[in-house]
């Protein structure tokens, strides 16, 4: 047999041999050795080749081995590449951790640059304290910020120069600590709650409230803007309530129902010394059951939790509310240590130990955990619900009183009233 016709006879035992293999597989073959031999036929060869067709070679087995090896390892990485395409969904955006990164890009030096921004500028914190005579609310005004702050503590002769009305007076102090400043503005109400007769003794402080939005309104309206507005909202009000040990007076009710719907309010019982801790539980329990009845909104509300670490902290502060505390200015030593504290003939009430009062949860509350949460809830949700009620109303005075100057044509209106409307 010549040359060409023992190609021929090797190609087609090779499709046979691939025809009794049966694994229901097409296998596309392409013929690598097609070059004719200059050997000479081998009769002995082509008589054993024809008695044995099924019979492979050393060099055919480890051609088909590893031919069957690299189809499974492509097989493998396309079934990976199809898993992971599918457990990650399309709409989702890929985050790029920092140890992916090729080098340091610089990205959390962000929060040094707000932080540098923020010491240079410093902010404002507006507190406003209500409550009857008597219930120590200048005397805890400085015990919070270890200073004095209060109007009583910097106006001499304050007795006689400060009258016992319902009349709000406010006072600004610039405080500076570890480098960050801030400006701090103490609202106080000494008649509040002092008159034989007080109805309707709240109508200033709600007045006093709507007026500093009214104003933050006007700033921002203007055309040109000032770079920072100044900040005179009420951020955080503190309603202090006297140690009677009953329930909460009709004063206290009607106070809270109305202010709590413009500012966020924290309720104190002052002067908790005064009651028994017996005493004190029960006399919380029942002011939580009276706030639950008359619908009064205190802070920090359930509907202002952003996640559920919030709800965490913030259900907390729920179980504690009203904060029992105790305010003094003086020092005494305890043990060798230094401590504000008030001295009475069983011993030293320590004011910022948690085992005699609450008010180290208060202050954590008002400056260490929930300060910027105040201002933000005053910015987006107080604020903003006079913003909408002020515009709302400003718009139906303009389209019921005012006539249109400029006619309008097919349905639209001229382009000019439009801007004039901005």
């Amino acid at each position: 047999m010549d040359a060409p016709g023992l190609v021929e006879e090797r190609m087609r035992k090779e499709g046979a041999e691939r025809e009794e293999k049966g694994n229901g597989e097409t296998e596309e073959w392409t013929p690598t050795d097609v070059t004719p031999s200059i050997n000479t036929p081998n009769p002995a060869r082509e008589e054993e080749e024809e008695k044995s067709p099924g019979v492979k070679t050393e060099e055919e087995t480890g051609m088909e081995e590893a031919c069957g090896n690299r189809e499974t390892e492509v097989e493998t990485e396309i079934t990976l590449a199809s898993t992971v395409c599918q457990s990650v969904p399309s709409s989702q955006m890929d985050t790029i951790r920092g140890s992916d990164l090729f080098g340091y890009v610089g990205i959390e030096a962000v929060l040094d640059q707000m932080r540098r921004k923020t010491m240079k500028t410093g902010f404002e914190f507006n507190i406003m304290v209500v409550g009857q005579s008597g219930l120590g609310k200048s005397t805890l005004v400085n015990t919070l910020f270890k200073s004095k702050v209060s109007r009583k503590s910097c106006t001499p002769n304050y007795e006689e120069k400060i009258s016992k009305t319902v009349k709000l007076e406010s006072i600004s102090h610039m405080i500076e600590e570890k480098g960050v400043k801030m400006k701090l503005t103490v609202i106080d109400t000494p008649g509040f709650g002092d008159q034989i007769n007080n109805e309707n003794c709240w109508e200033p402080i709600v007045k006093y409230v709507n007026e500093q939005y009214e104003k933050y309104l006007k700033e921002e309206l203007h055309v040109n803007r000032k770079r920072r507005i100044p900040d005179t909202r009420v951020h955080c009000c503190v309603y202090f309530l006297p140690a009677t040990g009953h329930r909460l007076r009709p004063i206290d009710v009607e106070f809270m129902k109305r202010l709590g719907t413009i500012v966020s309010i924290v309720p104190v019982i002052a002067k908790a010394d005064t009651l028994t801790i017996e005493e004190r539980q029960e006399f919380k329990q029942r002011i939580k059951q009276d706030l639950l009845a008359n619908g009064i909104r205190v802070y920090p509300q359930k509907a202002y939790d952003e996640d559920a670490e919030d709800h965490i902290l913030n259900e907390r502060i729920r179980e504690s509310i009203p904060f029992a505390v105790v305010g003094t200015d003086k020092e005494h030593q305890v043990n060798g240590n230094t401590v504000l504290g008030r001295k009475t003939k069983w011993g030293i009430i320590e004011v910022e130990n948690v085992a005699h009062c609450e008010f180290a949860n208060l202050r954590d509350l008002l400056i260490r955990s929930h300060l910027q949460d105040l201002k933000d809830v005053t910015h987006n949700i107080h604020y903003e619900t006079y913003r909408v009620r002020r515009l709302n109303e400003s718009n139906i005075n303009l389209n019921g009183l005012l006539p249109s100057p400029h006619p309008v044509e097919n349905g639209k209106a001229d382009v000019s009233e439009s801007e004039s409307h901005l």
